[in-house]
């Protein structure tokens, strides 16, 4: 059976520590877009960790954590960070990387940093890993697959000079910079090839065998719904595709093979990098609650970069779940909001005086402005408890109302960055 996890949101909804779980009763785990420039922060028996490229099943014993097709493949950081799980203590995780996969080149990063200097102040908030120009590449059709490396090295040789005699033109004419040497970029392509040998397999074969096999595989997305090119808030998102529906062709399956879409949702907003956040707040408001977020506080996993915080939006959340297909939701770090007195939720955006229930494109979207309701706290703490029908009152009349507004059950509610402080709960919606 496979399952899709995957975010309602703008991404940074927990998905790591939710992934961390199902992974428990998982075989396989495959991260099937995205790259080095998002990441999810685990806290378990071996520590705290932020993962960035490998998938968050690596820390059991029992699992193949896969790099699907899909990915943006740095090749180094995934050594590197395999090196340093197993310096810290954890088990060696089996790995395989797709051979279709293919490889952010170390220019990529470069020209994801000189676009970002040369917009200045109107920039797309990039994390500088190079993912935009990867998948540019990728679909100009003058990237570098995995298996590319393992083929006459002559072929590969003038494919990299053919590639950098038109991306210099780039360097030196619009950044101004100093040209890439392409002999320099073989010579790394030929340790990656070292680098990589190890893990490289035929994914979809693998998986296909798997299936056949009745191996449980967990689908494990980056980002949310909102960072979707397609429906999110376009031009301010990521380059690949964020909905489950992709998990199938970045990881190698058929689209009818995934049963089960568990979206998660945070029980209040927040986001890092530019783009529209209708529910957004700010000063000490924002500051108080992104300090309590999470564990730790509310700070990007890759970045570092403070989160924008907001209230919980009804109408973004909807639109996510209905974008990834949900089947069940995880609403997560509800314990958070235990300190406040009352809990505003944005049910509607009010555009040129009309309220809608729907989530706009972004010209609609740069004009929305939140309409509220508010539902009383419960003021005080929620850890510790695992039984749904122990939280407080206001505590479950919150989730309740969550849910209805979403549309999809909420099975899973976390209260805690722990691996196991999860409740589960059936849900009385009817569907």
């Amino acid at each position: 059976m496979v399952k899709a996890i995957v975010g309602a949101n703008w991404g940074d909804e927990g998905k790591g520590k939710i992934t961390d779980m199902l992974a428990e009763e998982s075989d396989i785990i495959v991260r099937f877009q995205g790259g080095s420039n998002a990441g999810h922060t685990i806290i378990n028996d071996y520590g705290k960790f932020a993962l960035h490229i490998l998938p968050s099943g690596v820390f059991y014993n029992h699992t193949t954590s896969v790099i699907g097709n899909g990915v943006a493949l740095n090749i180094q950081n995934l050594v590197d960070e395999i090196d340093s799980l197993v310096k810290q203590g954890v088990p060696q995780p089996k790995i395989l990387v797709s051979d279709r996969a293919q490889i952010l080149m170390p220019y990529h990063v470069l020209f994801d940093q000189y676009e970002e200097e040369r917009l200045g102040g109107k920039s797309f908030g990039s994390t500088k890993s190079g993912i935009a120009p990867f998948y540019s590449d990728k679909y100009a059709k003058i990237g570098f697959q995995v298996n590319e490396l393992f083929e006459d090295e002559a072929v590969l040789k003038e494919k990299v000079y053919q590639v950098l005699e038109t991306k210099n033109v780039l360097v030196e004419h619009l950044y101004h910079k100093a040209p890439i040497d392409p002999e320099e970029i073989f010579q790394e392509l030929l340790k990656y090839r070292e680098m990589i040998r190890p893990f490289v397999c035929d994914v979809s074969v693998f998986l296909r065998d798997a299936i056949k096999e009745g191996k449980k595989i967990l689908l494990e997305g980056q980002l949310g719904s909102l960072k979707d090119p397609d429906f999110g808030i376009y031009p301010m998102v990521t380059s690949s595709s964020t909905l489950a529906s992709y998990g199938a062709i970045g990881a190698g399956i058929p689209g009818y093979e995934i049963k089960d879409v568990v979206t998660v949702v945070k029980a209040y907003s927040s986001a890092v990098g530019a783009g529209e956040f209708v529910s957004e707040i700010f000063g000490d408001e924002a500051d108080q609650l992104r300090r309590r977020g999470g564990d730790g506080g509310e700070f990007g996993a890759t970045t570092g970069r403070p989160r924008r915080m907001g209230w919980f939006d009804a109408v973004a959340s909807r639109y996510g779940c209905r974008m990834q297909g949900a089947t069940e939701v995880a609403l997560t770090v509800l314990d958070v909001l235990g300190y406040l007195d009352e809990l505003p939720i944005c049910v509607g955006y009010e555009i040129d005086g009309e309220v809608t229930r729907d989530f706009p494109a972004t010209p609609q979207l740069k004009k929305a402005k939140p309409v509220y309701t508010t539902l009383p706290g419960w003021k005080t703490e929620i850890r510790g408890i695992t039984k749904y029908e122990d939280l407080p009152e206001n505590c479950r009349n919150y989730i309740e109302f969550i849910e209805k507004e979403l549309e999809v059950p909420i099975t899973m509610v976390s209260n805690g960055p722990g691996r196991h402080e999860i409740i589960h709960r059936q849900s009385s919606l009817n569907r």
